[in-house]
């Protein structure tokens, strides 16, 4: 059986992110059928046993993920074009009110912080930042069939079947969309359920139906809720709450 990088296998059974892998290598923390590998670049047997020591797990359980409502006019990731990145909005006078964890709000919460998904400058609603890597491998890694919900206003005359090609049927830069559910919660009201994130996607699979967004809220990832999250506060993701 070919042999294959072991970073990369690490990655593949959701231990951590390649990135991470490399960092626990180095540091002699993963353990390949119970010996600790420490070669950079190192290819193993994909039937081999690769787990992590104890510092790793260690850690891993330190690291936190934020759930925040992005208004409107912030960019999800580094900031552009003038724009505001939404990490400046994670501070301690910034938290939700009603967040149960136990966590206390520490700015070393946002070191290696990213967000794990796009919600575009003109959209609000939940975004996650995590400093977890097997988090965001689980939300926008290759193979990830995580559901997101949107509720999103429209303005216009859809064409006959818009409902059934929002659902299948429309191609964005040439390559078919993945199915999803698409349905009317009133008269100017759309709910999405996607398992893909294209640049604008709702947007522009509107357009191809004939409508225009006015307005676009995400209010679920995975099992994830936004809930009552006020627009521009944020928690921390519970550890009883997984995507």
């Amino acid at each position: 059986m070919e042999k294959i990088r072991l970073s990369k296998l690490m990655s593949e059974q959701g231990l951590c992110s390649r990135r991470e892998a490399d960092s626990y290598i180095e540091r002699g923390w993963v353990l390949v059928d119970g010996r600790p590998v420490t070669e950079l670049g190192a290819r193993i047997d994909p039937a081999r046993r690769i787990t992590l020591n104890r510092a790793a797990q260690n850690q891993q359980q330190m690291r936190v993920t934020f759930l925040l409502n992005k208004p409107v006019g912030y960019v999800s990731g580094q900031a552009e074009d003038n724009h505001k990145p939404a990490v400046t909005l994670i501070n301690a006078a910034s938290r939700f009110p009603g967040d149960q964890s136990p966590h206390r709000f520490s700015t070393a919460h946002l070191k290696g912080l990213a967000p794990a998904g796009r919600l575009d400058i003109d959209s609000q609603g939940l975004l996650v930042m995590t400093q977890d890597g097997r988090i965001a491998k689980r939300l926008i890694g290759e193979n990830s069939a995580i559901e997101k919900e949107y509720l999103v206003r429209v303005q216009g005359k859809m064409v006959g079947n818009g409902l059934q090609l929002l659902s299948h049927g429309l191609k964005l830069d040439g390559e078919p969309l993945k199915p999803a559910r698409a349905s009317w919660q009133n008269d100017d009201q759309l709910r999405f359920i996607l398992q893909e994130g294209k640049k604008r996607q709702i947007r522009r699979m509107c357009e191809l139906v004939g409508l225009k967004v006015t307005g676009l809220k995400r209010v679920r990832i995975g099992k994830v809720r936004l809930g009552d999250l006020p627009v521009g506060q944020w928690r921390y993701l519970r550890e009883d709450e997984a995507f």
